[in-house]
């Protein structure tokens, strides 16, 4: 699964590790997050995240 930046802070999301303080369990691919799932961090949505090679 792959690992997905925040354009706006750059945080990364990484499926192995999920967000647990907002309910994302590990092994949550980022295609699978809910719509409504912000970057924990800076607060963006998730269209502001893309792929990181």
């Amino acid at each position: 699964m792959k690992k997905y930046k925040c354009e706006v802070c750059g945080w990364i999301y990484d499926p192995a590790t999920g967000d647990p303080e907002h309910g994302v369990k590990p092994g949550t691919a980022f295609e699978d997050l809910p719509d409504d799932w912000v970057c924990p961090e800076c607060g963006a949505p998730k269209s502001m995240f893309e792929p990181v090679d």
